[in-house]
């Protein structure tokens, strides 16, 4: 499910208040049956932060070996190899982060959201700052990881990653005002792509 919307309509707000790193002014979130925070759910889940919450002084592995600590014992290695497989930074692993670009601390920080292999994703926009290929290739992951029963919330700008998702929710000023499909909106809208959906739902007066 993708969370869309203008600059300041409250995505980042809302994955915060999921992951329960803030509190809500009103109202809930419960995850699994229950309320947020709940310290039990925290391995349950992997969080992307827009900003990057990395050890500078420390290498890509030693980062990813830092936090599969919380989670993992027996699968930690094999786990760590698999994501930096992933994010294409294997042969990267042993750099101290300090050192690395925007686009590679991102991949880090994907990297480290599904280290311990969650059921639950939250990705505040995940992709942003990587190349068109290596997005593609996150994506692909991303509908593997669905068919295998991962729970996968993106908040995004990009439309075509919108589209590639099964549920859509448009926010506007702290409130949801749309929820459905990507073909569903187009169907309803008479639109042809995304951005027509997007600018219409994004603009639209309460």
């Amino acid at each position: 499910m993708a969370f869309l919307g203008p600059s300041g309509s409250g995505k980042t707000t809302l994955v915060r208040i999921m992951t329960g790193m803030i509190d809500p002014t009103e109202g809930g979130v419960w995850m699994r049956g229950q309320q947020m925070p709940k310290r039990v759910l925290m391995k349950r889940f992997g969080y992307m932060a827009q900003e990057q919450a990395l050890y500078q002084e420390l290498t890509a592995k030693e980062n990813l070996d830092f936090f599969a600590s919380f989670y993992l014992r027996k699968q930690k290695k094999k786990r760590i190899e698999y994501c930096l497989r992933l994010t294409n930074l294997t042969e990267h692993q042993d750099r101290v982060v300090s050192t690395f670009s925007g686009g590679m601390k991102r991949r880090l920080s994907l990297a480290i959201a599904l280290v311990h292999d969650p059921e639950i994703l939250i990705l505040d926009e995940p992709t942003v700052g990587l190349d068109p290929v290596l997005r593609h290739e996150i994506w692909e992951e991303f509908h593997r990881l669905k068919q295998e029963g991962t729970t996968i919330f993106v908040t995004t700008h990009v439309m075509d990653e919108a589209e590639k998702c099964d549920r859509l929710a448009m926010l506007r000023e702290g409130r949801m005002i749309a929820v459905g499909s990507p073909a569903e909106w187009k169907e309803e809208l008479g639109a042809e792509t995304m951005e027509e959906v997007f600018l219409h739902y994004g603009g639209r007066e309460k």
